[in-house]
């Protein structure tokens, strides 16, 4: 995977646009098929789509995951070989064990293709899925490490889209296709860029039948970054934190995607690798004693309250009460403090959204009220 990723960067380092398409003419070891084009992704890296003749689509998640999916009037081809997981469309009664996945399903206006969630309700808070598990639209069928078997058959259940979270439990992967299920491992937590994650909406745009709506909807949403993401970079910095129980500063690691939405939005993060000692673990947020947090971010232009872990703050003097030494921070003296909303991180399809926030925000404009983040008094 490492070989990967740096083959990656190196392509898009180089300007060049990046796919993890195959590049023969028929997926390998399935004869008499003709592809007939690719589908165009600006930023994702971690699926690729190649479509061939009688409307078949060859997914590859990663680089070594691949599905055929294949309309309901569409024969299933001869020799697809077992490494190759069959997708008959249409999908529904999804079991959505990938929770930042639910948004961009909302999004595309396709939550009635979702059958199944591994969330609780009460751990939702996207109006329109809380809506839907009160009515029994969607319905808890267990963690994804825990899954209600017995629901998910029951149910019609024709697709798990799984989080990474499932590699560490791969005996449930294993019963859920020993029982007919096919399995995505949705990787877009893998996307370097943070509108890669968001282009995903195109893959569940494929399988819902929703694929015309789903670039229309990823376009737009993207269109306000475009515009300013040429722009010189503002030289502003920016903490993006939170404080937790025992006094820590928690914050997303240098390089991350949240880093990148920093950048892109014309700031740049108060902490770099060069300043903290990194480790190598697949989580993307990390605690830093509060000593270190001070050093490094008190001369920051901005700070950014991260309200994920205890719920976000209502005012400066909230934050203050969580440790005195920040009422000497240059962000708190100057009034430059703000909290993400909630929603932010179930909110997928926001990310955009979040990047023109900042943007706006690092520019110090009163152009628009941000939609993700707030300021505090």
């Amino acid at each position: 995977m490492k070989k990967f990723t740096l083959l990656l960067i190196t392509i898009v380092l180089a300007g060049t646009a990046v796919s993890c398409t195959n590049s023969e003419s028929e997926p390998p070891g399935i004869t008499g098929l003709k592809k007939s084009g690719s589908m165009e992704l600006k930023y994702a890296e971690m699926f690729s789509v190649d479509y061939y003749e009688n409307d078949l689509a060859l997914v590859t998640v990663g680089n070594n995951e691949q599905y055929m999916i294949v309309p309901k009037e569409s024969d299933i081809p001869k020799d697809i070989p077992d490494s190759v997981t069959i997708i008959r469309q249409p999908v529904d009664n999804i079991y959505l064990a990938a929770s930042s996945a639910m948004d961009l399903f909302r999004g595309i206006g396709a939550l009635d293709a979702v059958g199944l969630t591994s969330t609780a309700e009460k751990e939702w808070s996207l109006p329109e899925v809380k809506d839907a598990l009160s009515k029994g639209d969607i319905v808890y069928a267990g963690k994804y490490s825990s899954p209600d078997y017995e629901l998910i058959v029951d149910s019609g259940c024709s697709l798990a889209v799984e989080s990474t979270m499932i590699y560490h439990s791969p005996e449930i992967r294993e019963q859920l296709e020993k029982i007919g299920i096919p399995v995505i491992v949705e990787r877009s937590s893998y996307e370097s860029h943070p509108l890669g994650r968001m282009e995903w909406i195109k893959l569940y745009g494929l399988l819902t039948g929703k694929e015309e709506e789903a670039a229309n909807f990823f376009n737009e949403k993207t269109k306000a970054v475009d515009e300013f993401s040429g722009d010189e970079n503002t030289g502003k910095t920016a903490a993006f934190f939170c404080i937790t129980s025992n006094g820590a500063a928690n914050i997303h690691k240098p390089g991350d995607y949240v880093s990148k939405m920093i950048e892109l939005a014309g700031g740049q993060n108060a902490f770099t690798s060069d300043d903290l000692n990194v480790d190598d673990n697949s989580l993307s947020t990390m605690n830093i004693q509060f000593e270190t947090f001070y050093d490094l971010a008190k001369d920051a232009d901005f700070l950014i309250y991260n309200s994920t872990l205890d719920g976000g703050i209502s005012s400066v003097e909230e934050l203050i009460g969580k440790n005195n030494l920040l009422e000497d921070f240059k962000a708190v003296r100057n009034g430059n403090v703000w909290c993400t909303d909630k929603n932010m991180f179930q909110q997928t399809t926001g990310a955009a959204d979040m990047i023109a926030d900042m943007h706006l925000i690092f520019m110090e404009s009163n152009d628009k009220e941000p939609s993700y983040i707030y300021h505090l008094e």
